[in-house]
């Protein structure tokens, strides 16, 4: 059996602290620390605690060369364990299953910064909500009790006399529009989104308006918002609620045809599907069109190979769609939203998305709004909610 370490891990130290009467009686300050050590190796994607042995082996081995298994000066207890773990991969067939992740990570060409930070920051099972009452941060007053005072708003970087100021034109249509922007977070089930209204909006955010094809195998798309390296590895999978002529299901959006792709219905009411897939955020559940934003880092990485950038033009992605959505929606008298609190384990088992190749990014999502706000929006100026006379 030929062995070798994993393409990507990294090890973490961290420290427990503990109040010990014995450390404080001993002439300390009565606080115990204990060390352990923690591989994160994204193809695996949960940390693994590890002991010394079991760094020395990583430490010890190739992650591109193979050495059979017997010329190893090692711990036959900690190589079982590293191969158990995937930590450590081998040609055996037993250890097939985990090979071929590591392979499959190393194929898709990931920064090893950027495939770790993805891998460990999914979500599964996550409540937002309980999460914030048990932080007592539920409001902004809240926050700042809790937190203290935040980052001044806007900063200042010289004297006022300094400044040069520059003139307020006057708003035309697109400004009013920009100032209608705002996120909502009430909607309104009882109306459904006419067929019409729901396709152009699709259509203006994520439709391909063109394509350039370099060879059979070799297309690009123009989308109506940029991308890294005019990739536009986006995939957007929806969950229609209400909509007039869309039956209530899971759908892909197939970008260049202009069509949805039916996918198996979820396993519960889609309602608490939406719930659970938005981390609780009950002010979400009723959007009339939920949309997962859900990037090919294949597509990006086959460019931008174990590139430092790589993962941040994808991330940036996600912002130019949601603008557009948000304006788009805002135009139709829509409201719309975008949440990166999400569970992305769970949305990548209802969508049979392998996090490797393609994740589960942000959901964003459009309705109609509600007809009274009971979930604060931020509205300062009262251009969506106009506060009643008296």
């Amino acid at each position: 059996m030929r062995v070798r370490r994993c393409g990507v891990v990294f090890l973490e130290p961290r420290e427990q602290v503990e109040f010990d009467l014995s450390v404080l009686l001993g002439g300390g300050d009565g606080l115990r620390r204990d060390r352990r050590w923690f591989a994160l190796a994204p193809h695996i994607g949960t940390e693994v605690e590890i002991d010394e042995a079991g760094r020395e082996l990583l430490g010890a081995l190739s992650p591109g060369q193979w050495i059979e298994a017997e010329m190893l000066d090692a711990d036959p207890e900690a190589l079982a364990r590293l191969l158990s773990e995937g930590l450590i991969v081998s040609d055996a067939p037993e250890h097939e299953a985990m090979r071929a992740r590591d392979e499959s990570l190393r194929g898709t060409y990931w920064h090893p910064l950027a495939a770790t930070l993805h891998a460990f920051t999914r979500w599964t099972g996550v409540d937002t909500v309980q999460n914030s009452k048990d932080s007592g941060t539920e409001t902004a007053v809240a926050m700042r009790e809790v937190l203290g005072a935040p980052p001044v708003e806007a900063a200042r970087r010289s004297d006022e006399s300094l400044r040069l100021p520059l003139p307020r034109v006057a708003p035309n249509a697109f400004d009013d529009l920009l100032a209608r922007r705002a996120t909502c977070r009430n909607f309104d089930a009882s109306r459904k989104i006419p067929f019409d209204t729901f396709a152009q909006v699709l259509q203006r955010v994520f439709a391909a308006q063109a394509e350039v094809r370099v060879s059979d195998d070799t297309v690009f798309l123009k989308k109506n918002v940029p991308s890294g390296g005019g990739l536009h590895p986006m995939e957007c999978y929806l969950i229609v609620q209400h909509v007039e002529g869309v039956a209530p299901g899971l759908y892909h959006y197939q970008s260049q045809e202009h069509a949805l792709e039916p996918l198996p219905a979820p396993a519960k009411p889609l309602r608490d599907f939406v719930m659970d897939m938005v981390a609780q955020q009950h002010w979400f559940a009723d959007a009339h069109v939920v949309v997962l934003l859900s990037p090919r880092f294949d597509r990006t990485f086959w460019k931008y190979r174990h590139h430092a950038k790589g993962y941040r033009v994808v991330a940036l992605e996600g912002g130019h769609l949601s603008q557009t959505l948000y304006l788009s929606a805002t135009e139709a008298g829509l409201g719309a939203f975008i949440t990166g609190a999400i569970n992305e384990v769970e949305l990548e088992q209802a969508f049979g998305l392998d996090p490797i190749h393609q994740g589960a990014l942000a959901i964003c999502g459009f309705g109609w709004r509600g007809p009274v706000m009971e979930t604060a929006e931020l509205d300062p100026a009262e251009r969506v909610w106009v506060r009643a006379e008296g």
